[in-house]
């Protein structure tokens, strides 16, 4: 959307393919009638303070509001307040150093076992690899981790007030639709290509379709770029997408009768995040400041690959047992109303949540992103270098990409 918004201001015409009956992608807003606050299924969260999303809630009418930060943690068989967890963590990233060859952060945290001291930041840095970045610490590099997190992305988080679906509504209507056909449910099988000429073709609506351009942008998540046959096959990138993983999240949004958690504690009432790493959701996080009685339920990375395929009353109902055993409670006891759930993994046109780089990986990203022969160009959070996993990410590379397209016009 961010790439068809450039092409047509730029005076172009284009045909944007989207696989999903919704425009969105990993953003996905639902609403609950009645309700202050939108049900974020997808992306919930703004990292760091990227314009680009800041212009757009704006155009939207929208604005952005602090996340509140106070956090607890289930230990001892009750809650107690948490710590700065990124602080904590932080000191595995001045015990790194400057890192020479680059380990997994497993084989990292397994040679520093035996430094006591940074046990409590070890347990952190592994729970926030899983959590944070939806990584499998087995895989991720450690290299890479210590990148994003010394980055922009991690200074401080927003989340728009009444969610990313007025955002999403502001795109496209900034989108010219004298200059650019959305068509929905359109999911590209074949790319067949020369320089300066593409042919796509793929079923829309069950129906076969193939379009013709002089190129072609391609946005879909690196776990279906390798679904899409190129003709000939694109080779440059296949050591990229070796190099590039993808994340799993399952994410559980509960709607109470009350806010209940409030009442718990006088402490808890500002709790904003609560952790149990024993739990099948190890994280849950309120919508504070808006004070309204939804609860989420995480899980990242392995966790989440566990949960894959469970399908969602199964989902709803470990998330629930979750959140006995983090907040002592029964949960006859706390009155759900209604519960919405999505399994990223599975996700037919995802794979997965967002991206991040395997060991020995440094620069895939920036090669994913290179044009090919001035006629296929790419996008997504997966070829973004500052931003990556990141709906400002996302927004940047579409821009990019067609930055890059408009420069070989004929």
């Amino acid at each position: 959307m961010a790439a068809a918004r450039a092409l047509s201001r730029a005076g172009q015409s284009a045909t944007l393919l989207e696989a999903r009956d919704r425009l969105g992608g990993r953003m996905y807003t639902r609403t609950i009638p009645g309700l202050a606050a939108p049900v974020e299924l997808g992306a919930e969260f703004i990292h760091g303070s990227p314009q680009i999303t800041f212009d757009l809630l704006h155009d939207a009418g929208a604005t952005n509001v602090d996340v509140a930060e106070g956090n607890f943690e289930r230990r001892g068989g009750r809650l107690v307040a948490g710590v700065d967890r990124f602080d904590v963590a932080h000191r595995i990233i001045e015990r790194a150093g400057n890192l020479g060859t680059d380990v997994s952060v497993d084989a990292f945290l397994q040679q520093i076992a035996g430094e006591h001291d940074l046990d409590e930041a070890a347990r952190w840095f592994r729970i926030l690899v899983e959590g944070y970045d939806a990584a499998d610490p087995a895989r991720a590099s450690l290299k890479e981790i210590i990148a994003e997190w010394n980055g922009p992305t991690l200074t401080g988080s927003t989340r728009p007030l009444g969610g990313y679906g007025p955002l999403v509504d502001a795109l496209v209507r900034s989108i010219d639709p004298a200059r650019v056909d959305i068509r929905l449910q359109s999911v590209v099988e074949e790319i067949a290509w020369k320089p300066g000429a593409v042919v796509v073709s793929g079923q829309m609506n069950g129906e076969r379709f193939s379009l013709e351009a002089r190129g072609a942008i391609v946005t879909v998540p690196v776990t279906l770029l390798s679904q899409i046959r190129f003709s000939p096959p694109i080779t440059q990138k296949t050591r990229a997408l070796e190099a590039i993983a993808m994340g799993s999240v399952v994410k559980v949004v509960m709607h109470f009768r009350t806010s209940w958690w409030e009442e718990l504690h006088e402490d808890v009432r500002d709790g904003a995040f609560f952790h149990n790493r024993d739990a099948d959701f190890p994280t849950f996080w309120t919508q504070l400041p808006v004070r309204v009685p939804l609860m989420t339920a995480w899980a990242g990375g392995t966790r989440a690959e566990r949960l894959e395929g469970l399908g969602e009353a199964e989902l709803v109902r470990r998330a629930l047992e979750s959140l006995e055993s983090t907040f002592g409670v029964r949960a006859v006891d706390v009155e759900l109303e209604s519960a919405l759930a999505h399994d990223w993994g599975v996700d037919p046109f995802a794979r997965g949540a967002y991206s991040y780089v395997r060991v020995g990986g440094s620069g895939s990203r920036e090669t994913l992103a290179l044009p090919i022969d001035a006629t296929l160009f790419f996008a997504g959070e997966a070829t973004s270098h500052d931003a990556p996993g990141t709906v400002s990410g996302a927004l940047e590379s579409g821009e990019r990409a067609a930055r890059e397209a408009c420069l070989f016009v004929p």
